[in-house]
């Protein structure tokens, strides 16, 4: 008799942890949050060009509110470094390229080289101000590595619903290199095919990592999203547009001198 009473009663204690247990959503035991509800994920930045640089990218969306923090170190000392959202959100396969993209084997991969690999600028990682890829070359709202080649950039703006589906098939790029090592962008690697006003210091590739967990694929079939499947010269034309208008606002590349930047906007 007390056998049994004392069974019952331990069944009965069992009852609340197993309704609670059944509470629980599903996303909670896969590991992986609803959309809309504040997903984070990371992207490790690994060199370029040999250039030092590495960081750790995050990228946390609620919905399709995107907020986009940077730590990066080893980059050229008190220079702009222009910083991008590279890749597709049509089901093209990009991801980080490596030395075979220097096809005319010169030691640097230029973005032009760069460009079949990772695909073209979806979001311009601006301080303030337009996102889009007219931004690109926006020297003067892109973030400035400080004395000791730490950059540290934090902001969160609104994006497609397309961007927040596909955050996943996306990589952040940064830009910018020192291979003479004199701690200023330089002509030494000649004339940047984005502008020949700049050198291809300023706008060659230093980092680039992909989101953790993200699969890695072959080259992409059909191009750039350029609706022609070409991918030469396409991400120039809107690089120069922005670029321009930020090279005559700013007056010269290498003035700019933001040492931290934490800005909150909505862009449409």
């Amino acid at each position: 008799m007390m056998a049994r009473h004392t069974a019952r009663l331990t069944a009965l204690a069992a009852v609340p942890a197993a309704l609670a247990l059944a509470a629980v959503p599903a996303a909670a035991h896969s590991g992986h949050k609803a959309a809309g509800s504040g997903n984070t994920y990371q992207v490790n930045l690994d060199q370029l060009n040999n250039s030092g640089a590495k960081g750790t990218a995050m990228l946390s969306l609620d919905g399709t509110r995107l907020t986009v923090k940077i730590e990066a170190s080893g980059l050229v000392p008190s220079q702009p470094h222009a910083q991008h959202l590279h890749g597709s959100t049509d089901g093209h396969d990009f991801h980080c390229p490596d030395a075979s993209a220097d096809k005319n084997k010169d030691g640097i991969v230029t973005t032009a080289e760069g460009l079949p690999v990772y695909g073209d600028i979806n979001i311009s990682l601006t301080t303030k101000g337009d996102t889009s890829k007219n931004s690109g070359l926006a020297v003067d709202r892109m973030p400035a590595a400080d004395k000791n080649g730490h950059l540290s950039y934090e902001r969160t703006i609104t994006v497609s619903q397309k961007v927040a589906d596909h955050i996943k098939d996306l990589h952040v790029v940064q830009h910018g290199i020192d291979p003479n090592g004199n701690g200023k962008y330089d002509f030494g690697k000649g004339k940047s095919e984005l502008d020949p006003k700049l050198p291809q210091e300023a706008t060659a590739p230093t980092d680039c990592g992909m989101v953790q967990g993200a699969a890695v694929g072959s080259m992409p079939v059909g191009g750039v999203e350029t609706g022609s499947g070409s991918t030469a010269g396409v991400e120039a034309p809107g690089l120069l547009a922005g670029g321009s208008a930020a090279l005559a606002a700013a007056g010269a590349l290498f003035v700019v001198r933001r040492r931290r930047a934490h800005t909150t906007d909505s862009v449409g």
